[in-house]
């Protein structure tokens, strides 16, 4: 049977990519973004998984907003690596796992959520951020195949908090019915707080990261308990896509160890955080 051995949370802050992709992680801005991501990269790189499943949104890149479904799962060969406007980043394209896709898509309907289906997808920066900061150098392969899981966090009505906690109960039942021996780790992506736009451009909330940081860990509940407008108000416009690391901890089991954690203030605009937890319950 499959098990979930990890779990990642992580900002996926485009400059991030960027700041790997130039070759920059080492200038006096971004070096202590990345010497807080080092211990967490020299832990996950002994403790690889067969396949990561990456909870992320897509900024419109492939996803338009004509037709935005509150939860999606790829379920293709591969992903391309989308062109964002500056060309596509220079990574390797993302390898699927169909079969384990197909899988999750099925238990998941079954246990009541709806579920999109994607046969084919490109992947933007939402997913590639991720995986580099899992994985700096993949040279010509991702060292482990991907299920992208998409939640939107863009348009209203998003899913609400709770229910993305429950999606992610679901989703680590669904990984562990899996019947071939397989490792997986989950990842949480987005945020911390963060707004782009209008009169409070630039918002960064610290007490509030620091609040969830703990609280994604101990009590998962009680950041289930926020609404939608308590999100946006705390964390701005885009630090709803905290959400998403709602899913990542409810796929995780109360029996787990913090392996690290680091937090950043700012990444372009944005505070960036990471949390990496061990799955003890398997």
């Amino acid at each position: 049977m499959a098990s979930v051995i990890w779990g990642l949370a992580t900002s996926h802050v485009p400059p991030i990519g960027a700041a790997m992709d130039s070759g920059r992680t080492q200038d006096p801005y971004w070096k202590p973004l990345f010497d807080g991501y080092a211990p967490a990269r020299k832990w996950m790189a002994d403790h690889q998984p067969d396949v990561a499943v990456i909870v992320y949104n897509d900024h419109a890149n492939f996803v338009g907003l004509d037709m935005v479904p509150a939860f999606a799962i790829g379920a293709a060969d591969s992903y391309a690596v989308a062109d964002e406007g500056r060309g596509r980043r220079p990574v390797p394209p993302v390898a699927g796992a169909p079969e384990l896709s197909e899988h999750l898509i099925r238990e998941l309907i079954d246990d009541g959520f709806d579920i999109t289906t994607c046969s084919r997808l490109d992947v933007d920066h939402g997913l590639t951020v991720p995986l580099s900061v899992y994985c700096p150098e993949p040279g010509d392969a991702w060292p482990c195949a991907v299920v992208p899981l998409l939640v939107n966090v863009i348009q209203y009505p998003q899913p609400t908090a709770a229910r993305c906690l429950a999606l992610g109960k679901a989703l680590g039942r669904a990984i562990r019915s899996y019947p071939r021996d397989t490792k997986v780790a989950v990842f949480g992506t987005g945020g911390m707080s963060h707004q782009l736009a209008g009169a409070r451009a630039g918002l960064i909330n610290t007490r509030f990261d620091r609040w969830f940081l703990d609280a994604i860990e101990h009590d998962p509940a009680s950041l289930a308990a926020l609404s939608r407008e308590e999100y946006i108000a705390e964390a701005g416009t885009e630090g709803i896509e905290l959400i998403m690391w709602l899913v990542m901890r409810g796929a995780l089991s109360d029996d787990i160890v913090r392996v690290h954690e680091t937090y950043h203030v700012p990444a372009s605009n944005t505070a960036a955080g990471l949390a990496l937890f061990e799955e003890l319950g398997g």
